[in-house]
């Protein structure tokens, strides 16, 4: 769905999508939409501003990822809400370096009349995941040393807790 500035100039626009499983790319993020994606929320022009604009909404959607202990595929529910601002990328000064406070580091831009709601909600999702994607958090992983994986079944290979690169320092007399 295209978000039209023009549009925007004449009234606030509304949507409430239902996206399905492919209709945005996730790929080359090692992650798949489990579910439909539902998403609803209003996009207007700030009054103060004839080209800012203000995209408000929640969605929620299943995304499936590997495990990043035991790489089985598992689901990760997400469901967020979002207040997110965007300017012209035009109006921002040419090539070169501009220094941005912390309240412009929030802003977003937008090149053309508008924006794509299907690019706003994959970086959303993108940003909602769990830095480390883990089945659950009892997972044990694989074993370092055999490679086992240790959630099906237990191995008796011993780990040393030691970093050896200090191991010359320990032979030193002083």
């Amino acid at each position: 769905m295209f978000l039209s500035v023009k549009e925007m100039e004449l009234r606030k626009i509304r949507f409430d999508e239902t996206l399905a499983p492919g209709q945005i790319d996730f790929s080359g993020e090692d992650l798949e939409q489990g579910s439909p994606l539902h998403a609803t929320g209003t996009a207007e022009l700030m009054p103060e501003s004839e080209t800012e604009v203000r995209i408000r909404g929640s969605y929620t959607v299943e995304m499936v990822a590997q495990c990043d202990r035991c790489l089985v595929r598992s689901r990760f529910p997400l469901s967020a809400s979002f207040d997110l601002f965007y300017q012209p990328a035009n109006d921002l000064v040419g090539g070169d370096e501009v220094e941005i406070d912390a309240g412009e580091a929030e802003i977003g831009f937008y090149n053309g009349g508008g924006l794509e709601l299907e690019d706003i909600l994959r970086e959303q999702v993108l940003l909602a995941l769990p830095m480390q994607r883990v089945c659950s958090e009892t997972c044990k992983g694989f074993c370092p040393v055999c490679g086992k994986d240790r959630n099906e079944t237990a191995c008796d290979c011993k780990t040393e807790g030691t970093d050896d690169r200090w191991g010359a320092l320990r032979n030193i007399e002083i």
